[in-house]
């Protein structure tokens, strides 16, 4: 998998000496329950996941280069993996987050306008796709900063913490992004 190389940050594939860092930022509250998951109970929990979903392709550790500390992930979902969105075959989706000392910052839309150039110009994506729970502006507000546009929205939707949620969708289609990079 490549290393993507932003102004400010490294998005590189997890390792499991990363544990600790993923632990430190992943069990807060904060953050995974409203993107749908449980926050981490331990170091061996945050291993497990960067043994088990963080070894997908295309899933990224957001290392501050000023620090080499990974605080956060981002990653590109494809039509045949976990993902929220309906998506055709040259489509996928970008979910993100990063950890509380580090929002506002502009750390995770710089991480995300790399994978968006990464699905064009790299994957030849057709579209691409972010989701959000109704609620999780934080989220929100860093796709429109990407150029991603309100599409629609989903309610009863099955969460993977096992309750029903409503699911916003922007989208940025190929035509919008080459519009918006010139």
């Amino acid at each position: 998998m490549n290393m993507i190389e932003t102004e400010r940050l490294i998005l590189r594939p997890w390792h499991e000496d990363d544990a600790e860092s993923l632990f430190k930022y992943a069990k807060d509250p904060a953050i995974g329950p409203v993107a749908g998951w449980m926050p981490h109970g331990s170091v061996e929990d945050s291993l497990e996941i960067i043994r088990t979903i963080f070894s997908s392709p295309e899933t990224y550790a957001v290392v501050l280069k000023s620090t080499g500390e990974p605080v956060g992930a981002c990653g590109i979902m494809f039509g045949d993996g976990l993902h929220s969105a309906e998506m055709r075959v040259s489509e996928a989706e970008i979910g993100y987050w990063i950890g509380v000392p580090y929002w506002g910052q502009g750390y995770i839309t710089e991480a995300v306008k790399a994978l968006v150039k990464r699905c064009f110009d790299d994957l030849g994506c057709s579209n691409v796709w972010i989701g959000h729970y109704d609620g999780n502006d934080r989220s929100r507000r860093v796709a429109e900063k990407c150029g991603f546009k309100y599409h629609h929205t989903e309610h009863d939707k099955l969460s993977p913490l096992g309750d029903r949620r409503t699911e916003h969708f922007l989208n940025l289609a190929s035509k919008e992004y080459s519009q918006f990079t010139v």
